[in-house]
């Protein structure tokens, strides 16, 4: 109630933006490294709150000389001239206040009727499909707008870039929505679309919207190349339109800056009623920090950050072009800022007219799921690049025709993230490192398929959203129509396999798939390389998992053997007391009676007790250890089942890995010679085949060899007395034989 003091609260500010962690913890979670420059924007935002405070006629003077000195800065450096300017936090408001100015200008009655004005004339915006999401609907909500205000323009099928606005279409769509009593009033188009950079054709853009007296509003990253001393035509375009949205912040790496929409207007009322003016002197401040950062960084500094950024993409698109596999999509091979590419493996020739004939429909599953294949496959290769150089900036995106793309856009990171042409190439090497990774596991992802279904006991299943080899489950069979017992034994069976398989010492990846959406009770197995044995991979799954399952039904069927012993054991041991009370007599089991006549007559009776086997399972009588006085111990219990998938490897090699032919070959030469050396120096007759047996005369020239054999040996024992050398020579032969 009494309040704080400063120190506690910015203690508390502290520890609300890194937690109770320790320091060294804490510090890589911060953002990015905030440098010199960013300090100067930063240094804004607080000024801008001391500036409020001045007296309003000083604070007026201020404020306007720095909106006129930011606003013609900009208009220079973007190539806009008698340009005014809107400074906003989010992207989309300059947008939205252009659309209210569009409305004030061309319905005149708006401040008076307002609604009932646009529903006599209902009011069309224009915005390519390409366009971020979410964008035509925001302005529609923002504006009290119905959804069929807004007409999305489809992109070019036929000839040129399938991301630019297709603009034969968009006139046909305006001339339909004239004569249908609608009034066209703004187009949006893109200088750089947000997925894959390209930009729309901007000249005839202009000159159809000046035909039906229309805005044109131009967004998107390749804007920032207008800074540039060169610029592609199709850029350069943009300088003639209405409007144009700039995000400087991320251009320049400058942190908590207002992104800026120039627009040209001579009617400065109704720019104050469209919200692109404000009278209040604290709105005007908005501008500060990027007064002090532009002053800060100098025309220089911001052309050759800029142009930094383009030779960035520049670098990168020109090693793509020497990769195989790799195809990339961008709109001029010479400039293009933002570098969009994807893994794509060549079909042969045969199989080129194969899936010409399939493209022709496009909704035919082998087509759809090799293209949802391939989607997976980009999005593991751009999030395994992203993780391994975090300073490059790559991302995924989803594009309509070409699918999950990597994109490298350096014009929207570089700047925050320090990318320099180091990173390039360490992501280039990065790249040629996973290239050969995923040409094997998709050429050995069928060859797999095949294996696992040629198996029994094993299970395929197909998920195209899993990056790798594939996925397998071990069926457990079982008998019983339990459902809910046997699902538990087969995720019990899965379980170990998997814990067996992670065991052995190879450089596959075993898990259970992904957190969300996998299948339940399979095994998931990632990425290979070329040298991967698949046969013996999939042995191994199965006879593990056999091998699970048979330990598993030993246990169950051990367990039902004791229960039944158990209960025989009881039978038995119940009628052997019967017996003994018919063997004793009546009179023995009076208390009383009984104990005298035990000591007159005692009756000796040996203990009748039970042993079971659990070796044979069965029940077995004592009598024979009480007479031995030592327990027996039965047969020898049967060995318990193993897999037998061991595999001669030559040293260091891991397990599922092909060996060398060279080696092959090299130990095959080897036992080949070494059994012929044998084959020389052992004088007894070669074994005979498995299914080949003795006849008559074979057995009797047998015997004839053994006694003449024997005699031989006889002479050379007694000749072994008289010479030294003849000895050792019988001994020789002997050792041999």
């Amino acid at each position: 109630s009494s309040g704080q003091d400063m120190v506690s609260i910015l203690q508390l500010v502290q520890n609300l933006m890194h937690g109770e962690e320790e320091e060294e913890t804490s510090q890589a979670y911060r953002l990015q490294n905030v440098g010199e420059q960013g300090h100067m924007a930063l240094l804004g935002h607080s000024l801008a709150a001391y500036i409020s405070v001045l007296d309003r006629e000083r604070l007026r003077k201020l404020t306007t000389r720095i909106l006129s000195d930011t606003t013609l800065w900009l208009c220079r450096l973007f190539r806009y001239e008698n340009g005014s300017a809107y400074y906003h936090e989010d992207d989309r408001e300059g947008l939205l206040k252009i659309c209210r100015l569009v409305i004030h200008t061309r319905y005149e009655d708006y401040t008076v009727e307002g609604f009932n004005v646009l529903y006599t004339k209902q009011p069309v915006i224009y915005i390519s499909s390409a366009a971020r999401t979410g964008l035509g609907q925001a302005l529609c909500n923002q504006l009290g707008l119905p959804l069929s205000c807004m007409c999305r323009v489809p992109c070019n099928t036929m000839f040129g870039s399938q991301h630019q606005m297709d603009v034969a279409l968009l006139d046909r769509l305006i001339k339909d929505d004239v004569e249908s009593g609608k009034l066209p009033l703004l187009l949006v188009a893109n200088a750089g679309t947000p997925g894959a950079g390209h930009t729309d054709k901007l000249g005839r853009l202009k000159e159809l919207c000046e035909q039906y007296n229309m805005w044109l509003h131009v967004e998107g990253v390749n804007l920032a190349t207008l800074a540039l001393g060169y610029v592609s035509s199709s850029v350069l375009a943009a300088t003639k339109c209405d409007s144009m949205t700039l995000t400087l912040g991320s251009w320049l790496g400058l942190p908590a800056v207002p992104a800026v929409t120039l627009y040209r207007h001579e009617d400065p009322s109704l720019s104050l009623a469209a919200g692109l003016t404000s009278s209040q002197p604290v709105e005007k401040l908005r501008a500060l920090p990027l007064w002090l950062s532009l002053q800060y960084l100098g025309h220089d500094g911001i052309v050759e950050r800029i142009k930094h950024a383009s030779q960035l993409s520049q670098r990168l698109l020109e090693n793509l072009k020497n990769l195989d596999f790799i195809k990339t999509s961008v709109e001029d091979e010479l400039s293009s800022p933002v570098v969009v590419f994807k893994f794509f493996q060549e079909y042969s020739s045969r199989d080129q007219t194969s899936h010409a004939v399939q493209a022709s429909t496009i909704q035919h599953p082998i087509i759809s799921s090799e293209r949802h294949l391939y989607d997976t496959f980009n999005q593991w290769l751009g999030e395994q690049l992203a993780q391994l150089v975090p300073a490059s900036g790559v991302d995924v995106v989803e594009l309509e025709h070409e699918g999950t793309c990597v994109r490298f856009s350096p014009l929207m990171t570089s700047a925050v993230l320090g990318t320099e042409i180091q990173d390039v190439d360490q992501l280039v090497d990065c790249l040629k490192l996973k290239i050969p990774v995923l040409t094997s596991t998709l050429q050995l992802r069928e060859e797999f398929e095949q294996e696992v279904r040629r198996t029994v006991g094993l299970l395929y299943i197909e998920d195209l959203d899993w990056p790798g080899l594939g996925v397998v489950r071990y069926n457990y069979h079982s008998d019983r129509k339990n459902d809910d017992k046997q699902e538990k034994e087969l995720e019990k069976i899965n379980t170990e396999l998997l814990k067996k398989l992670n065991e052995l010492e190879s450089d596959l990846t075993f898990s259970l798939g992904p957190e969300f959406g996998g299948q339940k009770n399979c095994v998931y197995i990632g990425m290979v390389t070329e040298d991967l044995d698949v046969s013996e991979l999939v042995e191994t799954i199965a006879a593990t998992g056999r091998e699970i399952e048979e330990n598993s039904r030993l246990l169950e069927n051990m367990t039902e053997v004791v229960r039944k012993g158990i209960q025989e054991a009881q039978l038995q041991l119940q009628k052997a007391n019967e017996e003994r009370l018919l063997e004793e007599g009546l009179l023995r089991q009076i208390p009383v009676v009984g104990s005298v006549l035990n000591w007159f007559s005692p009756f000796q009776a040996s203990p009748k007790g039970r042993t079971f086997n659990l070796t044979a399972g069965s029940l077995e009588s004592t009598e024979s250890t009480y007479v031995s006085k030592a327990q027996g111990t039965g047969t020898t219990p049967p060995p318990t089942p193993t897999s037998s998938i061991a595999k001669q490897r030559l040293p260091g090699q891991k397990v599922f890995k092909r060996s060398l032919r060279s080696s092959d070959a090299f130990s095959e030469t080897s036992s080949i010679s070494h059994c012929e050396d044998l084959e020389k120096i052992d004088p007894r007759p070669p074994a005979l085949s498995p299914g080949h047996e003795q006849g008559p005369l074979e057995t009797e020239k047998t015997e004839e060899q053994e006694v003449a054999q024997a005699t031989k040996t006889g002479t050379e024992d007694f000749q072994s007395e008289k010479s030294p050398n003849d000895c050792t020579k019988a001994e020789e032969q002997e050792s041999l034989r």
